[in-house]
Parts: C-alpha cells; structure tokens; sequence
C-alpha cells in the first residue's frame, strides 16, 4: 500500500504534508505503515483514497476498476414512463378531496409528486435493465 502511495503522491506533485494536512493522518502513522510496524485501517485509507481520488482498492492493490457502462433508457423507454406519468398526472387531478398536510392538494403540488415519481420510475427502469440485462452492462 505504501508504494502505491508514493506513486500516487508523486504523481499529483504531493508532499507529505500536503497529505498529513488535508487527511489528519500523522506523519508517525506513515512512517508506521512504510516500516510494517502497523497496517492502515479502513477509514484512514479511505481519506487517502479521497485525496487521490481514486478507489481504496486501487490504493491497496494498484489495479484500476473497471468501470461500468452507463445504462441508458432508450426512446422507448422514456415514452413508456411518459405515458404513465401522463395518467398519473390526470388521476391526480381528477380527484376530488386530494390533501396534502390538510389542505387542498394545489397543480404545483400535484407536479412536484409527478416529477418525483418520474425520477424514481427512471431510476428503477435502469436498475432493471442492469439486474435483468446483466451481459450488456458488465464491467470491461
């Protein structure tokens, strides 16, 4: 982990005080860890890989994860959720009696409800394709 760290350090023209300073992690805890006197807990290696910015697992093995493609909601995707907010929307409005916090539910309201659902069905709709399509979206 050391090593890595040194590169890593080297790389962003860091000094060690630059990364005792913005981390808290003693010199001593460092100095620790180079001579295999102790090994660097979780949450210490974790503010070492935050400063970098790359992943604790690269911080102890020095192999860059691969990252995962983006999955995207076709055309077709995106009518589907439209059509259903859409419904969703006129039976929102078309209730009678509709209250929130006890007050009339008002179109603004009635909007913020609609786009939040929006954000959960897209969110869902690409959690789907990533469970049920996992070949297309595996890591390189």
């Amino acid at each position: 982990m050391y090593e890595i760290y040194c590169k890593l350090r080297d790389e962003h023209g860091a000094k060690d005080a630059d990364v005792v300073r913005e981390t808290g992690i003693t010199k001593s805890t460092f100095s620790d860890w180079k001579n295999g006197r102790s090994k660097p807990k979780q949450d210490k290696l974790q503010k070492i890989a935050d400063f970098f910015g790359v992943t604790v697992d690269y911080l102890m093995t020095g192999k860059k994860e691969s990252v995962k493609k983006e999955i995207l909601l076709t055309s077709k995707d995106e009518r589907d959720i439209e059509k259903i907010i859409d419904q969703t929307r006129e039976h929102l409005l078309a209730q009678e009696g509709l209250m929130f916090d006890g007050d009339p539910a008002t179109p603004e309201a009635i909007d913020s409800i609609i786009a939040a659902m929006q954000v959960g069905m897209e969110m869902a709709k690409k959690k789907n394709k990533e469970k049920y399509t996992p070949k297309k979206y595996k890591k390189d």
